[in-house]
């Protein structure tokens, strides 16, 4: 079987693999996984991707397994838990950005229905057309932040190399 060059050595059970193997590109339907998935783009910014991955549980459990509603409540005491919890990236910026975020999809759901309606509505977009939209709507949306998010999720192409094998799993996609 053919895989994306960055992963071609790891072994089965490298939290890279089992990402790549099951989860990047994919896409995704539920809002509160979607808004998982932008929360750890954010978080990775100027950080590595592997620590995130090595996080993700314990992200999970801090921010309430990503439930928009309770996270788009979160006040101070939240927030100075947040910056308490080694087991989460402790940037006030971020974790803003999280609770911020949860509140403007949670505007969206009301006028869409979901957040993954709203991300339809605008499907198909250019890289540059989807940052302006996220940069207008969100908090942290940098240019490499908006691609991984809509790479990750399916919604821009991309996520594996053309030959990797993967591709014929997660089948046409939205890209």
């Amino acid at each position: 079987m053919s895989y994306c060059t960055y992963c071609k050595t790891l072994p089965e059970d490298n939290h890279h693999r089992i990402y790549h193997d099951n989860h990047y590109g994919f896409p995704i339907d539920g809002d509160n996984e979607l808004f998982e998935r932008f929360v750890f783009e954010i978080n990775q910014a100027g950080l590595s991707w592997d620590l995130i991955l090595k996080k993700q549980e314990t992200f999970r459990a801090a921010y309430h397994r990503f439930d928009i509603d309770v996270v788009a409540s979160y006040d101070e005491v939240e927030i100075e838990r947040l910056l308490g919890d080694a087991g989460v990236i402790r940037n006030k910026l971020k974790i803003n950005a999280a609770i911020h975020n949860a509140k403007e999809i949670q505007k969206l759901q009301k006028e869409h229905g979901s957040f993954k309606n709203w991300i339809e509505h605008h499907h198909p977009k250019t890289k540059e057309e989807w940052v302006k939209i996220f940069k207008k709507t969100f908090k942290f949306t940098g240019g490499e932040i908006v691609n991984e998010f809509l790479m990750s999720t399916g919604y821009l192409s991309g996520a594996h190399d053309a030959d990797c094998h993967i591709l014929k799993k997660i089948g046409n996609g939205k890209s």
